[in-house]
């Protein structure tokens, strides 16, 4: 869900981008070193102990077989992303070890962890040090108090929405329905009009908000469908997807309108922030 994170925590402890992760969901987990190995925990702070003691987040460690790794209660945000240097082994399928439980495939059997199961690395670890640190500075805007503000770009279809409705989506608080999910956060506010026919379906990708005839929007997530037919009247910016992926349900939040530049700006210099690890 969010990407940034578990980049960020490869890039610390010397993985690819785009090496397997443990994604945890608010807090709650413990896992046991069974040997030594290099960490590194970034996203959401869900109150990561060592042995009992708090370390810090966004910054490589060393655990020492034995040591226990514990997440707790919720501080800020919602998920949080364990990268352990060279990455962690399981099922592939379309390319990836990422676990889809809508379809039982990937990671470990294609299902969410259990206790007792076994984690393996990928590959050795790659020469990394400990102690490398990402800088609250080069991180993504999290949300503050379960609140977040989301720029967004106007969608192609914004034309089909009135002028007040327009207006509206871009002044009003929502909240994170409960009937919401990786695919898409349903967004619940006062209502807004949709005008015109309906649409043959298009290309979709995460970010896209979406206003079906109900007039409450839908920002789709990271399992977003490929095509859908409902009006895209904006897109929230590759920069603050990282800031969505960390809401829960109750949680709320607001777009604030931006143009393409300025977007595409923001994600190059967290991109550089990354690239200068």
């Amino acid at each position: 869900m969010d990407r940034f994170a578990l980049m960020a925590a490869n890039r610390l402890v010397g993985n690819d981008f785009g090496a397997a992760c443990v994604e945890m969901l608010v807090g709650g987990s413990l896992l046991l070193a069974e040997r030594d190995c290099l960490i590194a925990i970034a996203g959401g702070d869900l109150d990561a102990r060592v042995n009992g003691e708090e370390v810090p987040a966004w910054t490589s460690l060393m655990l020492t077989a034995g040591d226990r790794l514990q997440f707790g209660s919720r501080r800020t945000g919602a998920r949080a992303y364990l990268a352990v240097s060279g990455g962690l082994a399981g099922d592939r399928w379309l390319g990836s070890r990422s676990t889809n439980l809508l379809v039982g495939r990937g990671g470990l059997g294609g299902r969410a962890l259990q206790r007792a199961d076994e984690l393996t690395l990928a590959g050795p670890p790659p020469r990394a040090v400990v102690g490398r640190h990402l800088s609250v500075a080069a991180r993504p805007a999290y949300p503050v108090r379960c609140f977040a503000e989301l720029a967004a770009v106007l969608g192609p279809q914004s034309s089909r929405l009135t002028r007040a409705s327009l207006h509206r989506l871009f002044k009003q608080e929502y909240e994170v329905d409960r009937e919401s999910n990786r695919m898409g956060y349903r967004l619940v506010g006062e209502s807004l009009e949709v005008r015109g026919p309906e649409l043959v379906s298009f290309g979709l990708a995460s970010g896209c908000v979406q206003v079906p005839r109900s007039g409450q929007p839908i920002l789709l997530m990271a399992d977003v469908q490929t095509t859908g037919g409902y009006p895209v009247v904006a897109g929230v910016v590759q920069a603050d997807l990282p800031a969505a992926a960390q809401l829960l349900p109750g949680d709320r939040l607001t777009f604030r309108e931006c143009d393409v530049d300025s977007g595409q700006r923001r994600w190059r210099t967290l991109m550089a922030g990354l690239e200068s690890l």
